[in-house]
């Protein structure tokens, strides 16, 4: 199976006068595939998503859609990609059909056309049977109201704005479904710096850190660069974790009777070695599973 890359981002840089946001940027999105873009808030993901949509441009390297040159102020590539910003904005006195039906014929479809997509887009985002006027809509309503929008024409390429930063945990599930469902038909590029959401559906993920991709790859890929280990102990005695963490080096105890550590190159035996030697019966002994947060502290303290 070939492997196709629906966005290709080369050596691209971006300034706002003497701020250099985006610096040297290069990462690849495969087709049909949910791909996490990560980072702080700050640290240029909207930047680099306008630069895509050539609504900014790159001070110098190159941006492809679909192998489509991506040129400012006349982006042919824009045809390729549905767009869902962070606040999607509406005519509010339109029912959500209303609403997408006119989008449809905007983009070149005849009414009939129109109307079908709209019905099928509505129930793919959990809609089809509202008919009230978007102006009651709640926030998480707007969002999958968003994302049928972005998909009217059908695109190759879905680039999502943080599209759960503002909605509660069941609002932020029904987008993330949604989301996960749809790259069937499309490829997905989903920017946040909420990391749960990453895990929930990404399949690949790029860490950017002040304006360079830090890390990149699938979450195993990225799980397994990991520089540090880290071991849980949970001790039957608060006393036992109290005297660990005064002979292990950077021990850190997190619970009466449970410590973490991370013993760098010094390694599981290392830790069942001083355990031994002092006579410390313990309960249990886990070596940590990484999380997406743990590697992105990492990523920005260093």
């Amino acid at each position: 199976m070939i492997n196709v890359n629906i966005l290709e981002i080369s050596h691209v840089s971006k300034s706002f006068g003497s701020n250099k946001v985006i610096k040297d940027l290069c990462f690849t999105v495969p087709e049909h595939s949910v791909f996490g873009f990560v980072g702080q808030n700050g640290a240029g993901k909207t930047t680099t998503m306008k630069m895509a949509l050539g609504l900014l441009r790159a001070d110098s390297g190159e941006i492809l859609v679909n192998n489509e040159k991506v040129c400012f102020g006349e982006n042919a590539a824009n045809r390729f990609i549905g767009y869902l910003p962070d606040v999607p904005e509406f005519y509010s006195f339109m029912t959500p059909a209303e609403y997408l039906q006119m989008c449809g014929q905007i983009a070149g479809m005849n009414r009939e056309d129109a109307k079908e997509k709209s019905w099928q887009l509505l129930e793919l985002v959990g809609l089809g049977s509202v008919k009230k006027r978007i102006r009651g809509f709640s926030r998480g309503m707007r969002q999958r109201l968003g994302i049928a929008q972005a998909l009217m024409n059908s695109p190759k390429l879905l680039i999502c704005d943080e599209p759960t930063s503002a909605l509660d945990p069941v609002g932020r599930k029904e987008i993330l479904d949604i989301l996960h469902s749809v790259k069937e038909h499309t490829t997905v590029l989903f920017s946040t710096h909420i990391l749960s959401d990453v895990e929930r559906i990404c399949d690949r993920i790029a860490f950017l850190h002040e304006g360079s991709i830090a890390l990149n790859g699938t979450l195993d890929e990225i799980r397994g660069v990991r520089r540090s280990e880290r071991i849980e102990i949970e001790f039957f005695r608060s006393e036992d974790a109290q005297r660990f963490s005064g002979l292990y080096e950077g021990c850190i105890q997190t619970e009466a009777a449970k410590v973490v550590i991370s013993p760098g190159g010094r390694g599981m035996a290392s830790v069942m070695e001083m355990l031994l030697q002092n006579n410390i019966s313990v309960q249990r002994l886990e070596q940590l599973e990484p999380t997406l947060e743990d590697l992105f502290l990492e990523v920005v303290q260093n």
